[in-house]
This record gives C-alpha cells, sequence and structure tokens, in this order.
C-alpha cells in the first residue's frame, strides 16, 4: 500500500467499501501502487500501467491500460466509447459483485500483467482514420498557418480535436467549435491545455 493513495480510499464516496476490495485484490496481484491522474494506479515492472481505478455516479470500475488485448473470456470488459482504442472496464455496482468475483477479477489483472510484461501494444488508429468534419476541413483549406499548425500537433491532440468538433450533430455546433479552438491549435496546443 501507497501512503499517498490513502487520503482515496478514506474520502466520503459511495463506492468506498468498493474501492477497498479493489484494492486488496490489485495488492494481491504483486501491482505497485500509485496515484495517477487523481485515481489508484497499479503498475508493474518499470511504473508500467496495468489497471486503474474509478467511480462514477451508477458505478464504479477497474481500468485495464490495454483491455483490448485481453481475452475477455467472461465478456465482462466494457468498452467506455467507440472512440476509446486500449482501455476496458470491468464495471461494478456493489461490493458484494466484486466479492463474488474476485477470482475472475484476479485473473483478468494477471493476464493484464503478463500482457504488460510481454511488452504487446494496442494498435492504435491512424489520424488519418478518424472522421475529419467538413467544418474543420473547410477552415483549414482557407487558413494554411491552421492547416500547418494542426499537422503541427501530436496524434492525440489532432484527435482529440477531430473527436471534439465531430461529435456536434449539427453544422453550425461544429462550426462554433472549431472557431473557438483556432486559436488554441495555431498557439499549438491541445484541447485541454491551458
Amino acid at each position: 500500500m501507497n501512503p499517498k493513495v490513502d487520503f482515496y480510499f478514506e474520502k466520503a464516496d459511495q463506492w468506498q467499501e468498493a474501492f477497498k476490495l479493489l484494492r486488496t485484490i490489485a495488492l494481491e496481484c504483486d501491482l505497485a501502487e500509485q496515484l495517477k491522474w487523481g485515481h489508484p494506479c497499479y503498475t508493474v515492472g518499470d511504473d508500467n500501467n496495468v489497471v486503474l481505478m474509478h467511480g462514477f455516479k451508477n458505478y464504479c470500475a477497474l481500468l485495464f491500460m490495454k483491455g483490448a488485448l485481453l481475452k475477455d473470456e467472461m465478456g465482462i470488459l466494457v468498452q467506455q466509447t467507440k472512440n476509446v482504442q486500449a482501455a476496458r472496464q470491468i464495471r461494478f455496482t456493489s461490493a458484494d459483485e466484486i466479492e463474488e468475483m474476485a477470482h475472475i477479477i484476479k485473473a483478468y489483472i494477471r493476464e493484464a500483467i503478463e500482457v504488460e510484461k510481454a511488452g504487446l501494444e494496442v494498435e492504435m488508429k491512424e489520424t488519418a482514420a478518424f472522421d475529419m468534419p467538413q467544418e474543420f476541413q473547410t477552415k483549414l483549406n482557407e487558413n494554411p498557418a491552421l492547416k500547418t499548425a494542426f499537422e503541427s500537433l501530436t496524434p492525440g491532440r489532432q484527435r482529440g480535436y477531430l473527436l471534439y468538433f465531430s461529435s456536434a450533430k449539427q453544422s453550425k455546433t461544429r462550426a462554433a467549435r472549431v472557431e473557438k479552438y483556432t486559436p488554441h491549435i495555431l498557439a499549438g496546443k491541445g484541447l485541454n491545455d491551458e
């Protein structure tokens, strides 16, 4: 147990009992405990992320960083959204459910550890495989500096913008998002960079 992570398990929250059980299970699998992205994260080897714990309104989850590579023989892994490429969750709605599934959870964690130790990587879609909203393409065609700035961004930042722009249902909303974030792109910043 890492004392720097203790606060997460002590704060008042609807999932505390569930989190404590998941913590015990993860530590029994010989993973190192750290705090990453504000959540308990369990690692192996040279700080290689295996699983992360997080809670939501209707469920808490154990997020497998390379869950897409797991066999998922029980069919319990969930892809959060269609755009999540590597990570998969096992979702829980009660501590009792975690207790009943403890041996299954451990088996999935052990498989995830083996995936990490083997150095396997999820084959990610290239940025070009993501939809380019017409409103953004028009803006790129009109503004060569914007096109150069966008192409200079990291692939992850490019995907972030493409996903955000294309998620709007109406053209005027997509155009407004493009307009709003044009200065960010020109400044070399990602969607959530300040």
